[in-house]
């Protein structure tokens, strides 16, 4: 199968060449997916893509009109894809619907530890040999409510290491797993109200999108913490900046930025003009941000590989089979099961 893979960066290459074993011809691009760029798949079967990429529906038509049959993006979500525009042209879908949870996991707490224990001003005044202790006193999770929002493989992962720690964990979901080891499954309202920590774990789709937003911070206890490694329109980042001010968020940590596309996977230290909601989130000392990396370990970066070369397989072997594969006649009944309402 010929195939051109948008935004690639460099520490991709050995992982996808090692899934691939020359099976397909694919080229590598570290170009993102735009109308512009969509070219490049001129006498492609199939384009692999990324989360930032461009796929609406301009692009998916660009890309019918080239002869692209597939799509496969190298992430979990699918919300940068207009799966009902890429299901009237024939495109099929394929995600990568798990990859090590754990990587993800261990990302979410060591967000939420940093901030608890102040790791990042510790570290800045300790190279700059300020070794006082003034400003850095943190608090104990040992017996502290944490509020899981998604209880798929992630949210349950994340919530056996809270457990660990010693913490009453609870979650919400509108789809609740039937074996919950160590979570109370609670409604939301009362998740928002209990938890002295929220971490969010949920697909972006019309209905989750802004689930944190002016009135679900104002049901929240006065210095949550709260922690989102899924998508960054979950929150509505105007209100959690209110929130920052008047004292309501005590913690934010934040892998992924609701205006993240164009920015994120990026160097921009030379930008002249930068971000100016972002830039006001970096000014709170009790913000932590890091730039979409949850995933990059060596094993998840393995798997998204492994898999995403499998749907190629798959797709060449005129197969669409398993929960990473969206057929485009299905698209819109995946999408419900795999996005559900929160």
């Amino acid at each position: 199968m010929k195939v051109v893979a948008y935004s690639i960066k460099s520490f991709e290459k050995e992982f996808l060449a090692k899934a691939n074993q020359k099976k397909h011809d694919i080229t590598l691009i570290s170009n993102s997916l735009s109308l512009e760029t969509a070219a490049y798949a001129e006498g492609k079967d199939a384009v692999v893509v990324f989360t930032n990429d461009d796929v609406s529906a301009p692009v998916v038509n660009r890309l019918a009109e080239m002869g692209i049959k597939y799509i496969a993006t190298r992430s979990a979500g699918t919300d940068q894809i207009d799966k009902d525009a890429a299901a009237s042209r024939g495109i099929k879908i394929a995600n990568v619907p798990v990859y090590s949870p754990q990587a993800i996991a261990e990302h979410t707490v060591a967000l939420a530890l940093s901030l608890s224990r102040q790791l990042t001003r510790a570290n800045t005044h300790s190279h700059n040999f300020d070794f006082k202790l003034d400003e850095l006193i943190g608090f104990n999770f040992y017996g502290k409510t944490v509020g899981i929002i998604g209880l798929g493989h992630i949210g349950l992962a994340v919530a056996q290491i809270f457990n660990g720690l010693g913490c009453h964990v609870i979650g919400y979901d509108v789809m609740v797993p039937e074996d919950l080891k160590g979570i109370e499954a609670v409604p939301f309202n009362q998740l928002l109200k209990q938890a002295d920590i929220i971490s969010l774990h949920a697909p972006l789709n019309t209905f989750t999108a802004h689930i944190i937003n002016a009135g679900s911070l104002a049901a929240m206890k006065n210095g949550v913490m709260l922690i989102n490694t899924s998508r960054g329109a979950l929150i509505n980042t105007e209100d959690v900046l209110e929130a920052l001010e008047c004292g309501k968020i005590g913690y934010l940590g934040l892998d992924v930025y609701e205006f993240e596309k164009g920015l994120f996977f990026e160097d921009h230290q030379q930008d002249k003009v930068r971000d100016p909601l972002l830039t006001r989130l970096l000014e709170y000392p009790n913000v932590l941000i890091t730039p979409h990396q949850g995933f990059l370990t060596h094993e998840a970066l393995q798997q998204i590989a492994d898999q995403t070369i499998r749907n190629l397989d798959n797709w060449q072997q005129d197969k669409c089979v398993g929960k990473a594969c969206v057929c485009a006649k299905n698209c819109r009944a995946m999408d419900a099961i795999n996005n559900p309402k929160i």
